[in-house]
């Protein structure tokens, strides 16, 4: 199921959608880099090319980390 999340990205407030696997994926990424998670999706906002939007590059990024680890 896609749900919509919200975040405060460099003090602005946007909302994205993920599949809820999604979701749990970048938790545990944030947990594993012993990191907040409101900091990696800001970081991964940061380095996202200007033509993607936030919920793709969040996707991407998940998948590149679990194809890494492997």
């Amino acid at each position: 199921m896609i749900r919509k999340h919200s975040a405060s990205l460099h003090g602005h407030r946007t909302s994205f959608s993920l599949e809820d696997e999604f979701w749990a994926e970048l938790k545990a990424i944030a947990t594993a880099r012993a990191i907040p998670l409101a900091a990696l999706i800001s970081e991964i906002d940061d380095n996202r090319a200007p033509e993607s939007n936030l919920s793709s590059a969040l996707r991407i990024h998940v998948l590149s980390w679990l194809k890494n680890r492997s």
